[in-house]
């Protein structure tokens, strides 16, 4: 294995059906403009309630990249 530099960003996915899918979420938008994605950090989940029922999950994620190599 090579030597590689990686970097992370950090978003809030969000679903009215899953954490799963809230994270799925953030990863399918990072996926548009960032290439090579190797992993994703659950750094933390949330959810919104409204009339007293969960509304929707919120869950913040780290997503790990490597840079591209000259």
């Amino acid at each position: 294995m090579s030597d590689h530099i990686y970097k992370k960003i950090e978003l809030v996915g969000t679903s009215q059906k899953s954490i799963e899918e809230a994270v799925n979420n953030a990863v399918a938008k990072a996926a548009e403009s960032v290439r090579n994605i190797r992993w994703v950090e659950i750094q933390e989940t949330r959810c919104h309630v409204e009339n007293q029922k969960i509304a929707y999950w919120q869950v913040t994620v780290k997503i790990g990249f490597t840079l591209d190599e000259n």
